[in-house]
């Protein structure tokens, strides 16, 4: 049985159908309240800050896969990320079972040198401590070696459905409601975006490859790394519309922040858009040549094929 962790975002959904089309039947979603995504599914719902729940969640499995997610919340991040993870952990040990862990680049330097698996982390701010401390914790379990653990990293987010990303929310989602996109800070550094489909077939891969254990992967991201200004006038140009957006500055956010608990959150992490991201995936696409990266094209297509469907079915 393969189980996923925070079964209620994105990337668990994405992966629960991965999984089912090339891997098992046996899949096992866990949240506090899990939908179906495959008829065959099991559902189990489990509150992972409560170490004898997330225990009866994962008892029984093959493979756990963490995907757990929490809204932007640098005070609740501390809280309970650490607690999750640790529980997590403790249980798949318990189980005799392999665990995946699923990781961002938050705790990365926020500067133009090129992100590989090997870059040592420096985290700013609290968000990039937290994941500082886990990634720390989940790298301390795999060189301890009772059990198999594997570590896929991916950078922000563009996507479907529910995709939570800056991103998304500032330029996809916008232009789904047809208003003006906004690019944080300025719109010239190159951007490393990882479509979500691919990040999830990637780390159902990963999960079922035994000698990809014990290791750190990056995911794999197409490497065209279009500047911010390149991918709106993309997307402006697949949904229709015209090529226009704003660039709020550092200036902007600062007094946005004072009333605005998401500009507050957003403000740490304003560096990583004041240069290019550069993050690589070589090692990956290395082991993997076979798989099939989404170009961004096809990524902004799909979201509006997605988009107008679910437009024509409500109207």
């Amino acid at each position: 049985m393969q189980t996923i962790l925070g079964a209620s975002g994105q990337i668990a959904l994405e992966l629960a159908r991965e999984l089912k089309r090339g891997y098992t039947d046996d899949i096992r979603l866990v949240s506090r309240h899990p939908q179906k995504i495959n008829a065959s599914d099991t559902l189990f719902a489990a509150n992972l800050l409560d170490a004898q729940q997330t225990q009866k969640a994962v008892n029984g499995s093959d493979t756990v896969y963490f995907t757990a997610g929490l809204p932007p919340d640098s005070a609740l991040w501390e809280r309970q990320f650490p607690t999750m993870l640790e529980n997590a952990l403790q249980a798949t040990r318990s189980a005799g079972a392999k665990f995946v862990y699923f990781d961002n680049t938050y705790m990365y330097p926020q500067n133009d040198v090129p992100q590989t698996e090997e870059t040592r982390f420096a985290p700013r701010g609290r968000k990039g401590n937290v994941r500082a401390l886990m990634a720390n914790r989940v790298l301390d379990e795999m060189q301890r070696g009772d059990i198999p653990v594997l570590i896929g990293r991916a950078p922000e987010f563009y996507g479907p459905e529910k995709t939570q990303s800056f991103t998304n929310a500032l330029i996809i989602d916008r232009l789904k409601q047809h208003k003006r996109p906004r690019v944080p800070v300025r719109d010239d550094t190159r951007r490393t975006l990882i479509w979500t489909p691919d990040a999830s077939r990637a780390l159902a891969l990963l999960g079922n490859t035994p000698e990809a254990f014990g290791q750190t992967w990056h995911l794999p991201c197409c490497d065209e790394r279009l500047t911010y200004q390149q991918f709106v006038t993309l997307a402006c140009e697949i949904f229709g519309q015209k090529a226009d957006y704003a660039v709020p500055g550092k200036l902007a956010f600062a007094a946005t922040a004072l009333f605005s608990q998401g500009a507050r959150e957003m403000w740490e992490l304003l560096p990583r858009y004041d240069a290019d991201n550069l993050f690589d995936s070589t090692k990956f696409r290395q082991r993997f040549p076979e798989f099939a990266v989404t170009a961004y094209r096809q990524g902004l297509e799909n979201i509006r094929h997605e988009w107008n469907s679910k437009t024509y079915k409500t109207a």
